[in-house]
């Protein structure tokens, strides 16, 4: 008889036990959440759009998502249109369903590491053969390439490789020749790409736009969401984009564990993106001041470590120097001060002395949470010299 078995989720099982706790939640990797009062308000008519909503029928909709819908998603993209998109619920879902409709047992399957721990644990629970690409500090947490081309050639049956670009939980950012390279190594060994791009447009540098995996190589295949960039993730929407092949097989699988996505989560997620200009400059301003805030507080901090992100909503930064596990570090700051941080032993057994924070909540939380961070950094040390 085949058990199958899927590892615990380290990140989302310590956000589910303690979050809500959380008086300073910089944790959380979202650009700080619009109401649906705030996004109503992008609009010309707000008034107009409540009667909107109020008058839609509440039927399945579109299957696979409205076709206005999947026009706006695919124009985020250079080289796709609404045939190459496929809704699902959330980045999460759109990540499983891919991997659910692509990986069969015996595959192998090669993931960064840290990441979001969905992709690289769901398909070694499918029976995948799951190698891990580590992300090293002294490489800025980008993927050693050499590395990739030997676990390539090693990898039985290679039909995966998975990137997070930009990474959560490092910020790390693989640029256009970068990714081409990871493309190559790919095409010799007919495997998919699959790049979680939730994060993709928050880029620190404005002149730097992170190209999308579907853009550079023919069995590319990027997942987005509502969530991050765009401060909805109580929609719950997301999206596969990919090859006709790939979402023809997506869709297939998706009957099985979706029928559509809410009408009215598809109208709002219409809003957002007919106006991300608008949106985009709300969510940068917040991501860019409060990156400087979070730089600025880590080069006063002497003993705290971290390789600063380019993009995204998270930052890694190294408490080794305190001698303290990352999980106790983490429960101590937030019963002593109810700052929320995650600690990297989540990520995985590697990354303890690590901790993820998520500087993209209002400036007023981030600098009242770095403000307990340092109180409680103060604590520690002088718990240190006294057992001196």
């Amino acid at each position: 008889m085949i058990e199958l078995y899927i590892e615990p989720f380290g990140v989302e099982e310590w956000m589910n036990r303690y979050e809500t706790k959380a008086k300073y939640n910089i944790a959380e990797t979202c650009v700080e959440s619009l109401k649906v009062e705030e996004l109503l308000n992008l609009l010309q008519d707000p008034a107009g759009a409540m009667r909107d909503i109020a008058g839609i029928k509440l039927t399945y909709g579109e299957i696979p998502g409205s076709g206005e819908l999947r026009r706006a998603i695919a124009s985020l993209y250079n080289s796709m249109d609404e045939d190459n998109v496929l809704i699902t619920q959330g980045g999460i879902g759109a990540n499983f369903l891919t991997q659910f409709s692509l990986v069969n047992p015996g595959d192998g399957v090669v993931s960064v590491y840290p990441t979001y721990q969905q992709l690289y644990s769901v398909p070694k629970s499918f029976g995948a053969s799951v190698y891990l690409l580590p992300l090293r500090p002294e490489n800025n947490f980008l993927p050693d390439l050499n590395e990739l081309e030997v676990v390539a050639k090693t990898a039985k049956n290679l039909k995966m490789i998975c990137l997070n670009n930009p990474n959560n939980p490092t910020g790390a950012l693989m640029d256009g020749d970068f990714l081409k390279r990871i493309v190559d190594i790919a095409k010799r060994y007919d495997a998919y790409i699959l790049c979680d791009e939730v994060y993709r447009g928050l880029e620190h540098e404005a002149s730097f736009k992170t190209p999308s995996i579907v853009d550079l190589y023919e069995k590319g295949i990027s997942t987005g969401s509502m969530s991050k960039v765009f401060s909805l993730a109580g929609l719950r929407l997301g999206w596969i984009v990919g090859s006709p092949e790939v979402i023809k097989q997506c869709f297939s699988h998706r009957d099985y564990m979706t029928i559509s996505c809410g009408l009215v989560d598809e109208y709002l997620a219409l809003i957002a993106l007919k106006n991300r200009d608008r949106l985009l400059e709300r969510n940068l301003k917040i991501v860019r001041k409060n990156f400087k805030i979070l730089s600025s507080w880590v080069a006063d901090e002497k003993k705290v470590g971290w390789i600063p992100p380019k993009a995204g909503t998270t930052a890694f930064l190294n408490f080794s120097d305190y001698g303290i596990s990352s999980s106790d570090f983490c429960e101590g700051l937030l019963a002593e001060t109810g700052a929320f941080l995650v600690p990297g032993s989540a990520f995985g057994p590697e990354f303890n002395g690590w901790a993820r924070i998520g500087y993209a909540c209002s400036s007023e939380v981030l600098q009242e949470g770095l403000k307990c961070l340092s109180i409680f950094l103060r604590k520690v040390e002088g718990e240190m010299n006294n057992a001196k």
